[in-house]
């Protein structure tokens, strides 16, 4: 398509794999598997370092997140109930901007989740290894890798029932925590006594370390949502996508919010910020602790490992679709493309080993390439979201105007709800450079969006001269 020529029209969706893929997810499936794909490690661990740096108010910076995901979440709800795909927000993107775009934000998506299988990997494996010191951590993850290629490769229903349930053990766990905290906070709780709001007005008051503490915990708590977007893509593969998109959408959002938002604000109450426990071992397990729950770090190791398997699992299964789209529109090679039984498996294994490979890098070049690797996958998540953005705007006026009733989900307050996330996201770039732990990852992710727009234009112009693209 040229620069002059006309958009494709609502109804005439860009080719996808999906017609080849089966409709064996329930209703039940995708809601768990978008919990699956976001809740791991960040949450259970990696918050603690955003509590360190903001104290009480990462309340405010998980809300503030929080609100943008939840904006971002209903714009891509919107477009995929009206055109389910297994590309997702990478299908929408090229109807509304150009195949260039569409080619960049699903290679740079497939890149993260496949970088994210590969840490999950690992992070799972130095769990097993220190309760069974003296097995290699690589072949921990080989193991990972064997048995999720299994249930990847097997029926999507399989995958659905399997996720189902490693991420309902997550659900269980978080609410038994926030059920806990909160009879602590009432001081209800058996030997424990009520810290009232001394937590939250103590040690510095709610913002100890100021705006700047803040922001740290805004940038922190931004990318610890990222991952829900794999429940677009299942939707395709489900008994109903319209409605499978719609409710799963729905629901996610308000879980998420619950669980993140809720579980930063026990934290906070109940265990002093400044705690050293909350950022080198979990807050999840410092509040354990606290609390004087025995075997409080195994607890948590045994969740942590739950969660990281999970994300592991729904992360190969998301890359794989968004392969397979990517190769059924002509923007990849033409064998990850295959589809036996209704499931792409040469994009599955494909992923696999590319997250395999990520793991094997942490070993053979741990001080430059991983390093690396890690930085350039830092910010992808804002990419995709900006391009989910611009792609909402251009295709909600297009519906409106040739399929209004394919709007079954709306964005709220729609344009000005979207130009503000755009303009929200916008400021998180800027606060990005400002701060040196994240300059490196949004340069590095520049440099990757740069290239993969560079090949995707090309792509584009060959395309519309009639000259077939190199693969």
């Amino acid at each position: 398509m040229s620069r002059t020529s006309a958009p494709p029209p609502t109804d005439a969706a860009a080719p996808t794999a999906d017609s080849a893929l089966t409709h064996g997810l329930k209703q039940r499936h995708l809601s768990m598997i978008a919990l699956g794909g976001v809740i791991g490690a960040g949450l259970f661990v990696g918050s603690g370092a955003g509590i360190a740096a903001a104290g009480p108010s990462i309340v405010i910076a998980y809300g503030i997140s929080g609100l943008l995901v939840m904006f971002v979440m209903r714009m891509l709800g919107e477009m995929s109930a009206a055109n389910p795909a297994s590309g997702s927000f990478s299908v929408h993107a090229e109807r509304a901007i150009g195949p260039w775009a569409g080619f960049t934000a699903g290679w740079s998506f497939w890149v993260l989740l496949c970088v994210a299988v590969g840490l999950e990997g690992i992070g799972a494996a130095q769990i097993v290894t220190g309760w069974l010191p003296g097995t290699p951590e690589w072949a921990w993850v080989a193991l990972f890798m064997v048995i999720f290629l299994g249930t990847n490769l097997a029926a999507v229903k399989n995958f659905g029932e399997f996720e189902f349930w490693f991420a309902a053990l997550k659900v269980i766990a978080i609410t038994l925590f926030l059920v806990l905290g909160l009879l602590a906070i009432l001081g209800v709780l058996p030997g424990t006594d009520s810290p009232g709001t001394s937590n939250l007005t103590g040690d510095g008051g709610f913002l100890p370390n100021g705006s700047e503490g803040l922001i740290i915990g805004l940038l922190a708590s931004v990318f610890a949502y990222g991952g829900l977007e794999t429940v677009t893509i299942a939707a395709a593969e489900s008994e109903n996508p319209v409605q499978g998109v719609a409710k799963a959408v729905r629901t996610a959002m308000w879980r998420i919010a619950v669980f993140y938002i809720g579980s930063m604000a026990v934290i906070v109450t109940l265990v002093p910020w400044d705690d050293p426990k909350v950022a080198e071992v979990g807050p999840f397990y410092a509040m354990l602790d606290h609390l004087g729950i025995s075997g409080a770090a195994e607890i948590m190791n045994v969740v942590i490992l739950v969660a990281l398997l999970s994300a592991m699992n729904a992360n190969i299964y998301g890359s794989s679709r968004m392969a397979c789209s990517l190769v059924a529109r002509g923007q990849g090679p033409k064998l990850l493309g295959k589809v036996s039984s209704g499931v792409p498996r040469n994009a599955v294994l494909a992923s696999s080993v590319f997250g395999f490979l990520c793991v094997l890098l942490s070993y053979w070049r741990p001080d430059d390439v991983f390093p690396w690797l890690l930085n350039m996958i830092g910010a992808v998540i804002l990419v995709v979201w900006i391009f989910i953005a611009v792609s909402q705007l251009v295709l909600r006026r297009r519906t409106e105007r040739e399929a209004p009733d394919r709007l079954v989900v709306r964005m709220w307050l729609f344009p000005g709800l979207t130009i503000a996330a755009l303009v929200a996201m916008t400021g998180i770039f800027v606060l990005m450079l400002r701060q040196p732990d994240t300059r490196d990852q949004l340069l590095a992710t520049g440099a990757l969006t740069a290239v993969l727009i560079a090949i995707g234009v090309v792509r584009q112009k060959r395309a519309e001269r009639g000259t077939p693209a190199r693969n």
